[in-house]
């Protein structure tokens, strides 16, 4: 498996040279064995940790990730055609592929059950799979069984959860006349869906424990989860834990995601204590753009990038926006700036053969024959003078283990007016800090290193 190693100016102890807006990325065949996710029940700092990490690539997972993408702008198009109408808890956060899927994953305690869950920032309702289920994928971890955890409670449909369904699903509660519990119904843009009811048990995250907790108990499950036994959603609607949890955290909450191929752990801290970060930079705060129409996400003024240290120029900065999304794998950018980013990019990038395009990802090489080589940096400014510092195994996405096909890491989206989204490949290795009652969102660099 290819080893990405993460270059840092003058850190001897991290093989790391810097050079001006370029880092060495080395290409030479390492292999890791996957460490599974673990579950860290001693406080540390003051702060419970959740760990998170990535193993190995699913190119299959570019494709699910465009259905994604599609799904988000459609959403967008529609609400706005029809308008126009502080405790702390920090847990270790690792990727999914050892579950089949490209997003991040962690491990909370939901009842008595140990579940690991996908994390999404672009989601509101939590979920895992229940027993009975009529119609569940396969999992490794056995189901969630409401009936032998003492702190299950059914969700009523008089309950004012079940009631703001609707808005925070897109599903309103779905009560018969002889049917007390609140169903609910989620299809998600690419055809996965769960179905079941809404309960409510205590969610423990390490050692802190969130009573009453509202989740989906899912009982007809299928799609794009791989085989975690559900998700998480840290959206900023009603249900979503940061809303729920809102008078215990305060409303802020953070993560640091690790590289795919490091076999290391990145971390979610759920709370505002900055003294847990291991940033190496200073956290940069930019706004969150408010949007109505639009709440639940997380939205950004994106004012410039630039490549290799060079500024680049689009009519696009500035305009509609970008959303910072973990559940989304690959940045998208409008054309226009995906197009200054890539002539840039390969302007400083020069010399390399080229290789074929593939999935979503149309700029790519046959890097087969170097062990290293030196890769231009992407900065991503916002308003506010802040800035996202791409890391370095942020900018290459291996479709083959011997480099002899690798492209760079962003996509164009199809349409300037659409709304890019920044993906968690481009996130890592970088601290984000999504406070909702200060309405801000901020970025630091941090080597996502769990211990």
């Amino acid at each position: 498996m290819v080893l990405l190693l993460i270059l840092v100016a003058f850190s001897c102890f991290n093989g790391v040279f810097s050079l001006a807006e370029k880092e060495l990325l080395s290409l030479k065949r390492l292999t890791t064995t996957p460490v599974p996710a673990r579950f860290l029940h001693t406080p540390k700092d003051g702060a419970t940790i959740l760990e998170m990490k990535h193993i190995k690539h699913l190119q299959k997972g570019l494709t699910l990730d465009l259905v994604r993408v599609e799904s988000i702008q459609s959403r967008i198009k529609n609400v706005f055609s029809s308008h126009v109408e502080s405790s702390q808890a920090r847990v270790p956060i690792s990727s999914g592929i050892q579950l089949q899927t490209l997003n991040y994953i962690v491990i909370v305690t939901l009842g008595i059950r140990n579940l690991t869950v996908i994390v999404d920032t672009g989601s509101d309702l939590s979920w895992v799979q229940c027993q009975p289920c009529r119609l569940c994928y396969t999992q490794p971890e056995p189901l969630f069984n409401p009936l032998v955890s003492p702190s299950y409670r059914s969700v009523q449909c008089n309950s004012q959860p079940c009631h703001t369904l609707q808005s925070n699903t897109g599903n309103s509660g779905l009560c018969g006349n002889n049917a007390p519990k609140c169903n609910y119904a989620v299809t998600y843009g690419d055809g996965s869906y769960t179905r079941g009811e809404l309960g409510r048990d205590r969610l423990t995250l390490g050692t802190t424990l969130v009573e009453n907790f509202v989740f989906g108990c899912g009982r007809n499950n299928r799609g794009l989860f791989g085989a975690a036994s559900g998700l998480l959603g840290l959206g900023r609607s009603d249900l979503s834990l940061i809303s729920q949890t809102s008078d215990v955290f305060g409303g802020v909450f953070s993560y640091c995601l690790p590289d795919s191929d490091s076999g290391t752990s990145g971390s979610l801290i759920l709370g505002n204590d900055t003294l847990v970060f291991r940033n190496t930079t200073p956290v940069s705060y930019t706004r969150l753009v408010p949007n109505p129409q639009l709440y639940s996400f997380y939205i950004l003024n994106m004012t410039g990038a630039s490549v290799g240290g060079v500024p680049l120029q689009s009519p696009s900065f500035g305009g509609n926006g970008v959303l910072i999304d973990s559940g989304t794998v690959i940045t998208r950018l409008p054309p226009s700036v995906y197009t200054s980013v890539k002539a840039e990019f390969l302007r400083q990038f020069t010399g390399y053969p080229s290789a074929p395009s593939f999935s979503i990802l149309d700029t790519c090489f046959n890097l087969s024959a170097y062990e290293e080589v030196n890769i231009p940096t992407l900065k991503m400014q916002f308003e506010g003078d802040a800035e996202m510092i791409v890391d370095v195994t942020g900018m290459f996405y291996f479709v083959k283990r011997d480099a002899s096909q690798v492209c760079l890491a962003l996509a164009s989206l199809a349409y300037e007016d659409q709304i890019g989204i920044i993906g968690n490949y481009q996130q890592r290795n970088t601290r984000v800090v999504y406070d909702t009652k200060q309405m801000q969102v901020g970025f630091a660099k941090e080597v996502c290193s769990f211990s």
